[in-house]
């Protein structure tokens, strides 16, 4: 009985396509995520604009801040 190619194996490449395809699902999901970090210090200079301005209090300021290193 003829069997066609290679016997079975994922994609053609066995062990090594599973690897292949693991690797592609965790960069997608890696790319996927949100970058808190840059995001967060992007906020904070924001709130110290603010408060250079006067838009905000020092006692505002000091909420804010603590609310943005609590998420």
């Amino acid at each position: 009985m003829m069997s066609g190619g290679m016997n079975g194996g994922f994609w053609g490449f066995g062990f090594f396509g599973i690897l292949i395809a693991i690797a592609i699902i965790a960069i997608i999901v890696w790319m996927m995520k949100p970058e808190k970090k840059s995001s967060d210090l992007n906020l904070h200079e924001t709130l110290k604009e603010r408060l250079a301005r006067g838009e905000i209090s020092e006692e505002e300021y000091d909420r804010l801040k603590k609310k943005i290193s609590e998420q």
